[in-house]
């Protein structure tokens, strides 16, 4: 691999890194990389690279049975990769668009949805959550991704320090930072009283007094001082065996579930698209029409209200 190609990505992604999300900087790590390697066995630079090399780069690497959507974040972190460094930018060349254009016609675009999980499964992973720390965490977790209807990033950022107790009604906790809120604006997250009280006992019995809400559990009990976001599908899919939710249902539902069903529910209560949109925090309107396609309210979908 291209020495100078390898520093000069080096340097950009620690230039770049604290005004990007670490999901985002780990993609164009990552994807950069790979078409570094391909352009080194092919005797190609790949920053910059020529138009015609990153044609053939997609060219190699679709038969390789990856979806449509990899694609598409390839394209796009080569795309940032060059705009950020200050030079041509060769995925928006004709030849590039043609390709991909062929690959999308050949793979299709259509995006795998996650399984929503919606009020009555949700109702049956909590009654799958034991009395213990594993339990009370759980079932806060389940419950607060469900108010909020976060991504897992946001969910495990959420800090004690945060949370504002309001009496008899609920509670509150303040989102620092979203993916659509880079510049950390902040976002209050309203609470129902039956997450309320799942969060005050999973606080209290965990003895959390500061830092981040929700954590990990040893098998000692002992308490970690965080919760690594791939985690929470893991929770989610651990829970849905236990309360006996058939394997390929189990299979399919992933960090994303409680968002889908979250809108779902949403819809089908009469919320408006905009509605939908603020409480999820989503800031494109056809990844919120993805998740509620398959509900019967979609077709009368209120899009102004």
């Amino acid at each position: 691999m291209n020495d100078t190609c390898l520093e000069q990505l080096r340097t950009l992604l620690l230039h770049i890194d604290g005004a990007y999300a670490p999901n985002t900087l780990r993609a164009y790590r990552f994807d950069m990389l790979q078409f570094m390697a391909y352009c080194y066995k092919t005797g190609n630079c790949a920053l910059p690279a020529k138009p015609e090399t990153v044609a053939e780069f997609l060219t190699q690497t679709f038969p390789q049975g990856i979806k449509s959507s990899t694609i598409r974040r390839k394209v796009s972190s080569i795309s940032a990769i060059h705009r950020l460094s200050s030079v041509e930018d060769p995925t928006k060349h004709s030849e590039v668009r043609i390709i991909q254009r062929k690959i999308y016609r050949q793979l299709g675009t259509r995006f795998d949805q996650a399984y929503p999980i919606t009020r009555p499964l949700l109702t049956r992973l909590l009654a799958a959550c034991e009395d213990d720390l594993h339990g009370l965490r759980d079932r806060a977790l389940l419950l607060v991704a469900y108010d909020s209807m976060r991504r897992r990033t946001e969910l495990i950022s959420l800090r004690t320090e945060d949370i504002e107790w309001i009496p008899n009604t609920g509670a509150s906790i303040l989102l620092r930072k979203s993916k659509t809120d880079q510049q950390g604006c902040g976002k209050w997250i309203h609470l129902t009283s039956e997450t309320t009280q799942a969060l005050h006992e999973w606080i209290v019995a965990a003895k959390i007094n500061e830092g981040f809400i929700f954590r990990g559990v040893r098998s000692s009990e002992a308490i970690t001082d965080s919760l690594c976001e791939s985690r929470i599908p893991r929770i989610y899919k651990a829970l849905a065996r236990k309360a006996g939710i058939d394997e390929s249902v189990v299979q399919s539902i992933s960090g994303h579930s409680m968002r889908v069903g979250g809108a779902q529910d949403l819809l089908n209560s009469g919320a408006s698209l905009p509605q939908i949109m603020v409480k999820g925090g989503w800031a494109k309107t056809d990844t919120v029409l993805r998740y509620i396609e398959r509900t019967r309210s979609s077709s009368t979908l209120n899009l102004h209200r």
